[in-house]
Parts: structure tokens; C-alpha cells; sequence
């Protein structure tokens, strides 16, 4: 067994197939027919065993960064993506049941009706209630839908082909793959290994965020993809656009934007991205203010409003400490960080050529994303694998962690927005000061293998 297993080929899928037993082992947790994984004990063993899948994934990462691999091994690694994805499909959605307002939406604007009109309780959309999606619309007697344009454009467009959730899931997962192959042409335009798509392909949370549940993250993954490929081939009005229609799904895209303009690249993709969402907003206009939807009201539900839904403030009332303002005051001090940090990406330097200039605008990237998802701290995980796919490229051990690790988010047995959530942030600063200190000290280019983003 030893001797099989001696190669990193070898090694590598073993630890496929390993995940995919774990992921296929999790799976069976889920009690047939529930639309949660069944009680709370169950939940338990389910995030107990797909953190086991996790620490997995991980050890593939660093396999994949660390050796030399043979040009074939990417197909296997495709081939293993694909597989455990296939697996999951076919399951209904249990961690989430935000894929059946996906559907609704999508059947209202098959009936010709603007999404953001009515809530789902409304009387005026009683002849489009089914047995099948409806009683399982979350928010559904108070909540009109708080998706954007892009996305509504998604579901609508599933919405005449499909009215259920495996139609939705499959529309997902075809824009994951799509960021997917725009990464893989970003890897060989910066001479990179392919083998580097691991890092998304197989990153647990966006197979159990997308293939089960059919999170619409999955349609800003895609656009992403396809953005950072556009920029790496200087299409900067292309990328703009990409990127505005992204942020229209879910908006923490907008907040890699500053590296898309870097080296003063800023008006064409500004102008591309502005146009975009003008035209993306007008068929929804007809409503008004309404066209904003639920997104006012969400933030007061998620606790945004006290501080009580940021993790660091959250941690700070624990403390005691929280006094009038702390909330204006730490998005404040949060803005005006990422604003500078936004500066000096956009303007602080030049564009370089070839890989340097792919491996910096995914590193950038990668930082953007992962500091604007950190201060709003969401507590639901499938806000988090999209930070993943810049790492591809620049494969930052801080923004890859916080890309899988809110596996760990799917359940909350504290009912606190801290304790429980330091399990994931803690590691995180951890990993970015270690990669802060080790940057402060210089070490010979021959030393720095390939595509390394310092």
C-alpha cells in the first residue's frame, strides 16, 4: 500500500477519493425527505465529518503547491470535481432554503411580473403556488426578494426551462464551470501550473454551497472568473462589465475592483461596469425604491444595525464594551482601511507583464475579497468559497482558509456570533500576520518557487 501511494500522483488521488467518501459519508447523514439535515445531533456529525473532509482538502493544496505533478494529473482532479458534484446534485437542498426563492422568482417573471412587487404571500401571486416550492420559501410573509438585478436575470432565464431545484443547481454549477475554465486559462496565459485549480475544485464548502444547496454565489464565481481572465488579456471595458454584473449578484465582488484598474487602467472598465448596471436595473425600475427589495430590512435581522452581527464587535460586547456609536465607528475605521488599501492597489503601481501581472492582480484580488468579507463577517458560509478562486492563481494561505474553513459555520451550537465563529476568523489573522511578517523579510528570487504571491 505504501508503495502505491508513493507518488504524488498517487498520493494526490488518494486524497480524492478520500474527500469523496467523506463528502458521500456526510451526505448520508441527511434524514430522506427533511429539508435540514434532520435534528441537531445530526447536524453536529455532519459538520464533524465534513471538517474531516476539510483538513483533507487542505492536505491536497499543499500537495498540489509543494510537488511536481504530471501535466495529467489536472484531468484526474477535473474528473474528481466533477464526480463529487454529481453526487450531490441529485439531493435536495438541507443546509439552506434560499434555492426555492431562486424558483419563485423565476416563475413570477415567467408570469410576466416584476419579482420586487410582491412578497411570495401576497394575494395577487396565489395562482402561481405549488406543493412543491412555495410552502418552502424562506421569508416568504414579510420579505419581498432581496436578490439584485443579475441574479433575477439568471432566475428568470432558468425560470422558463425549469421549475425546480435541480434546473437552478445545474444553471449554478454551469457558471461555476465557467469560472473554472476562465481560471484554468488564467494558469496557462501566467505559465502556472493547472494542477492549481484543486484549489477551487475541490474545495469542500463550494461543493456542499452550490452542487446541494445551489447557492446564486455560485453565478458571481463564474463572472469573477471571467473577469480576471479578461483583464489578464488587457479586455478592460469586458472586465468592468463582468465585474459590475458580478457585484449585482452578490455584492462583495465590488470590492476587488480597485485591482481591475491597477496601473491607471480606470476609466474604459468604470464606464463598461456603470453602463452594465443601468441596464441590468431598468426592466426591474418599475417599482421604484422597490427595486432595493429586502436589502434595507436584512441588515437590521442580521443584527448589522447594534454591531451584535460583526464578529469583532460581537466579541467586544462580550467584553462589556460597547458604547453608543461603535457601530458607525467601525465602519468608519473598516472603510477607511479598505478605501487605503484600494488606493494603493489601484494607483501604488504598474502593470507588469506575463505572469507577475496575473499573479498580482489574483493576489490583489484575493485581498480585497477576503478583508471586505472579513469586516462584514457573515454568518452563513456560502458567502465565503468564492475567495478561493483569485487563489488559484495566488495561492495565499490566509484567503484560502477563509475560503473553506466557514464549513465549520453551518451549524452554531453557542447561538453566538463570536465564539463559534473565532474558529474560523482566529486562523485567518493568524495566517495574514504570519504572510505579513514573512514578507518583511526578503528572500532571493531562485529561492521563491513559480507564481509565488509575496
Amino acid at each position: 500500500m505504501i508503495r502505491i501511494l508513493a507518488g504524488p500522483s498517487r498520493r494526490l488521488a488518494a486524497l480524492g477519493i478520500l474527500l469523496a467518501g467523506i463528502n458521500l459519508g456526510a451526505l448520508a447523514l441527511h434524514v430522506p425527505g427533511a429539508d435540514t439535515v434532520g435534528s441537531p445531533a445530526r447536524a453536529n456529525a455532519f459538520v464533524a465529518v465534513v471538517t474531516v473532509g476539510l483538513a483533507v482538502y487542505l492536505l491536497a493544496v499543499r500537495l498540489v503547491l509543494r510537488e511536481r505533478l504530471p501535466r495529467a494529473a489536472v484531468w484526474m482532479i477535473l474528473g474528481l470535481a466533477v464526480a463529487m458534484r454529481a453526487a450531490l446534485v441529485p439531493a435536495p437542498p438541507f443546509l439552506s432554503s434560499d434555492i426555492y426563492r431562486y424558483v419563485w422568482d423565476g416563475q413570477v417573471q415567467a408570469a410576466g411580473i416584476n419579482p420586487y412587487r410582491y412578497i411570495p404571500a401576497d394575494p395577487a401571486l396565489e395562482p402561481l403556488r405549488d406543493p412543491a416550492i412555495y410552502p418552502l420559501i424562506n421569508r416568504k410573509d414579510y420579505a419581498h426578494t432581496i436578490y439584485p438585478p443579475a441574479a433575477q436575470g439568471v432566475f428568470a432565464a432558468v425560470g422558463q426551462v425549469s421549475r425546480g431545484v435541480t434546473g437552478m443547481k445545474l444553471a449554478m454549477l454551469g457558471f461555476e464551470a465557467m469560472g473554472v475554465l476562465a481560471m484554468l486559462a488564467v494558469l496557462r496565459r501566467a505559465g502556472l501550473p493547472l494542477e492549481r485549480i484543486l484549489i477551487y475544485a475541490w474545495n469542500p464548502l463550494a461543493l456542499w454551497s452550490f452542487a446541494c444547496d445551489g447557492h446564486v454565489d455560485a453565478v458571481a464565481v463564474g463572472l469573477l472568473g471571467v473577469a480576471l481572465l479578461a483583464r489578464t488579456r488587457r479586455r478592460d471595458g469586458l472586465a468592468g462589465a463582468l465585474l459590475a454584473a458580478a457585484a449585482l449578484v452578490k455584492v462583495l465582488p465590488l470590492a476587488v475592483a480597485p485591482a481591475f484598474v491597477r496601473g491607471g487602467r480606470l476609466w474604459r472598465p468604470v464606464l463598461a461596469g456603470i453602463a452594465v448596471i443601468i441596464v441590468l436595473y431598468l426592466p426591474y425600475l418599475g417599482v421604484g425604491r422597490g427595486v432595493l427589495g429586502f436589502a434595507g430590512s436584512y441588515g437590521t435581522e442580521e443584527g448589522y444595525d447594534t454591531g451584535a452581527g460583526y464578529w469583532l464587535l460581537a466579541g467586544l460586547g462580550h467584553l462589556g464594551f460597547s458604547p453608543p456609536g461603535l457601530v458607525r465607528a467601525y465602519l468608519l475605521c473598516a472603510g477607511l482601511a479598505l478605501a487605503a488599501l484600494a488606493l494603493r492597489i489601484a494607483f501604488g503601481r504598474n502593470d507588469r507583464p506575463g505572469t507577475a501581472d496575473a499573479v498580482a492582480l489574483c493576489r490583489d484580488a484575493g485581498i480585497l475579497a477576503a478583508l471586505a468579507t472579513c469586516a462584514a463577517s457573515p454568518h452563513y458560509a456560502w458567502y465565503y468559497p468564492w475567495l478561493t478562486l483569485p487563489a488559484v492563481v495566488a495561492p495565499l494561505p490566509a484567503v484560502i482558509w477563509l475560503g473553506a474553513a466557514p464549513l465549520l459555520l453551518l451549524i452554531d451550537p453557542f447561538d453566538d456570533r463570536f465564539l463559534w465563529p473565532a474558529l474560523v476568523f482566529v486562523p485567518g489573522l493568524v495566517l495574514a500576520a504570519r504572510a505579513a511578517w514573512q514578507a518583511r523579510r526578503p528572500r532571493p528570487a531562485a529561492l521563491l518557487p513559480q507564481g509565488t504571491a509575496r
